[in-house]
């Protein structure tokens, strides 16, 4: 959820080092802007520079009040967010490349062919005179910018007129729902006036060119093909099928009300999201980020394989403040992965295990990440009652991953760290304390089931103050405490910009998937892609059942195992590339509905396609976590993704267990059935960590690793007689001793 930019120095002053090699300020921003979309900023200077700044402030100043002292009502709450939102985003975000590649030109166009059709289509909806032909004068311009026609030696690091008018564009449409409140949602109600559609026209435009701009194409394809099922409906084959809509009902259905860009995704940005990106950003610049360096050291530093250990530990408690898999990788990992390799993990291994581990922040209670608030809004259930379910999901996403770093440590022959490099408890303890208090009294408020928002506010003001308590103490003479932590005017300010920039990509991503979510409601899309699923799942599930000689398979059980597997499949598929919070939203909107049909529990459902999704940034070819801390670890980033992903399997039989034992989440809770999931689920991640690792006291066969992987798959069986046979089988492998080694001459 946030990204703050990643520390060059700890609070000793130390850098990160490889080997000889100490990275430098540059070197991780760098590695921040070319993996990580929603941080690749502009180095503004100048006028421009002062202007983005004060409006930053200004946004975070809106939030930070409005979530002390109530917010306004949910339309006008939302406009006037996007509204900051969209006009900073053209800003502060540089066009992609300097000189335009024929990739991008083919891109280019296909967006450029869209606008115009929906032009073609609109105008004859349009009544005569001079607002029409305006109206078609500004769409021709902005699709003719939106081309990559670059002046010979032009900077995309400075801000160019396109720029400027798409920021006006952008911030237009939704300050007209802003201003206009009254006169559309109140006066005309029901009949909109005409240039409100036009207005919804350029909504629709500008929202896919920031989505473009902040996360690539891909989340803004998916925008054009949601809008392009709504209109080509009639002439689709099968279930897919529908009545068909026009442009104007398609714009009324997006832009006024809360279906479509103003629905629950940016409303939960708007509430929730930007608050504790804010709270991140701040904690982080306060110091936090190096507490938690520094306690998972104290934890896991002595431990065969301490450094590796260390990393797991400390993206798992920086996960509590950032949600953001990359931020969490570049973060720690310029610290913990050098460490790794020095330690004698190869660079392959030290970058997939930060990236594995990073990648569990969003999952990681109290705060998550944005998914979590969307997931509270769909569900309908209390933030505090989700942040307990997830305790569990949490807790075996990170025993797998300190698991299999466990026996490629004892497998290396490893040992811990020196005690000269881990720090003391009573030293840590004493110039850190005062960090406890923000996030000890957010997480306090969340599980008194105060309002997010608000718990956020007290986060943020909290850090603030705690901030200066090393300056009073310093000041009183009584000890000599580290000062440069402390949130001046200056740094506040600076904090309060990063936290508004770092809003912006999420906020432009989750517009987009308003479309999805529009044309769900509108097409029942949900509901057709579920009937879609369900049949192929029965019709393998009947093939399968055909040549079971057993008769110990049934056909409901296996067409569950299959609607399990294409849903996970495509959770992966739709991850590589968008970030989790939209693939989230996405999938619960569409593939969610399926699992329902398989009388899986609703926050199973979403639970499932959630854990999923968070495994996209460690998915190849697309696993942009990986491949940061390749850029950290240098090694091929390829292969660190192909073995982040591994590292990643033993938790992936985590989420069928919530749907074949919803126990585990605290649904239909029984003590029999929570104990057995939590023991087999614990054998069974045992099972596939010894057999990707190839090791459990001893070097295992090939054939070992394949029965020890089988042996796991029935751990997740909620049949008694399987969980036992599965158990029995691990536990004979992995308590078989090693082979003799023969005397040399007999």
């Amino acid at each position: 959820m946030t990204q703050s930019s990643p520390p060059k120095t700890d609070n000793r002053g130390h850098t990160a080092a490889d080997g000889d090699h100490q990275f430098t300020a540059d070197e991780v921003e760098a590695l921040v802007r070319e993996y990580d979309s929603e941080s690749n900023f502009r180095n503004l200077v100048g006028p421009t520079a002062k202007l983005v700044t004060v409006v930053s402030v200004i946004l975070s100043l809106f939030h930070v009040y409005t979530a002390g002292f109530g917010l306004l009502n949910e339309v006008m709450h939302r406009t006037i967010h996007l509204a900051f939102v969209m006009g900073l985003i053209f800003l502060v975000f540089p066009r992609k490349r300097a000189k335009p590649t024929r990739k991008l030109w083919i891109e280019s166009l296909i967006f450029a062919a869209f606008y115009l059709y929906m032009l073609w289509t609109m105008v004859p909806t349009l009544p005569e005179g001079t607002l029409k032909y305006v109206f078609i004068a500004v769409v021709l311009v902005l699709t003719v910018l939106t081309l990559p026609f670059n002046r010979r030696g032009a900077d995309p690091e400075k801000v160019a007129l396109r720029d400027w008018i798409f920021a006006a564009c952008g911030a237009g449409f939704s300050a007209y729902l802003s201003f206009g409140f009254d006169y559309v949602f109140i006066q005309n109600v029901g009949n909109p006036p005409q240039e409100v559609y036009l207005m919804g026209f350029v909504a629709i435009l500008m929202t896919l060119e920031a989505t473009r701009r902040t996360m690539g194409p891909t989340l803004a394809y998916i925008g054009i093909g949601c809008l392009l099922y709504a209109l080509f409906g009639p002439y689709l084959p099968g279930i897919f099928a529908h009545r068909g809509y026009s442009i104007s009902r398609i714009i009324n259905h997006l832009f006024i009300g809360t279906e479509g860009i103003y629905g629950v995704a940016v409303g939960v940005v708007a509430t929730y999201v930007f608050h504790f990106v804010l709270f991140g950003i701040l904690a982080q610049m306060s110091g936090l980020g190096q507490l938690f360096i520094d306690l998972a050291t104290i934890i896991a530093g002595r431990a065969s394989g301490g450094s590796a250990k260390v990393s797991v530990v400390s993206s798992g408690f920086f996960g509590m403040i950032s949600g953001s898999p990359i931020a969490n990788t570049v973060t720690t990992g310029a610290f913990t992965i050098p460490l790794m390799k020095k330690s004698g993990f190869s660079g392959r291994f030290a970058g997939a295990t930060e990236a594995s581990a990073s990648c569990g922040g969003q999952i990681t209670p109290p705060i998550m990440g944005a998914s979590a608030f969307v997931m509270t809004e769909m569900l309908g259930i209390p933030y505090n009652e989700l942040i307990l379910i997830a305790i569990v999901p949490a807790a075996f996403h990170y025993i797998a991953i300190l698991l299999m770093v466990h026996l490629e440590a004892k497998k290396l022959g490893l040992t811990g760290m020196t005690k000269e490099n881990i720090p003391q408890f009573a030293n840590v303890l004493a110039k850190s304390w005062h960090l406890f208090i923000p996030l000890g009294v957010m997480v306090a408020m969340l599980l008194m089931q105060y309002t997010p928002f608000l718990a956020a506010f007290w986060g943020i003001i909290l850090t603030i103050v705690c901030s200066y308590i090393p300056w009073v103490m310093s000041k009183i003479g009584n000890t000599t405490m580290d000062t440069s932590t402390v949130l001046t005017p200056p740094r506040l300010v600076r904090g309060f910009e990063d936290g508004a920039k770092f809003a912006l990509a999420i906020g432009a991503a989750c517009a987009c998937v308003g479309f999805l979510l529009g044309m769900t409601t509108l097409t029942g899309l949900g509901f057709k892609f579920s009937a879609a699923v369900v049949e192929l799942a029965h019709d393998l599930a009947g093939w399968v059942t055909m040549i079971d000689f057993t008769g110990l398979l049934s056909e409901d059980g296996m067409a569950l195992f299959f609607g399990l597997i294409f849903v996970a499949i495509a959770c992966i598929i739709m991850g590589a590339g968008i970030p989790t919070t939209p693939t989230y939203i996405i999938l619960a909107s569409i593939a969610a509905p399926a699992l329902m049909e398989f009388d899986v529990p609703l926050i199973a459902t979403h639970f499932f396609v959630f854990y999923f999704g968070v495994l996209a940034d460690v998915t190849p070819p697309v696993a942009l976590a990986a491949y940061a801390a390749a850029g950290l670890a240098r090694s091929e980033p390829m292969t660190t993704g192909t073995t982040a992903f591994r590292l990643s399997m033993g938790k992936a039989l985590v989420p069928f267990m919530f749907v074949y034992a919803p126990a585990l989440l605290f649904v239909n809770f029984t003590w029999m059935e929570f104990i057995t999931a939590l023991l087999s689920g614990l054998v069974g991640v045992l099972a596939l960590s010894a057999a990707y690792i190839g090791w459990f006291r001893r070097s295992l066969a090939t054939w070992e690793k394949l029965v020890l992987t089988l042996a796991g798959l029935l751990l997740i069986s909620t049949n008694m007689i399987a969980i036992a046979v599965g158990a029995l089988i691990v536990l004979a492998i992995l308590a078989r001793p090693a082979p003799a080694i023969s005397a040399p001459g007999t």
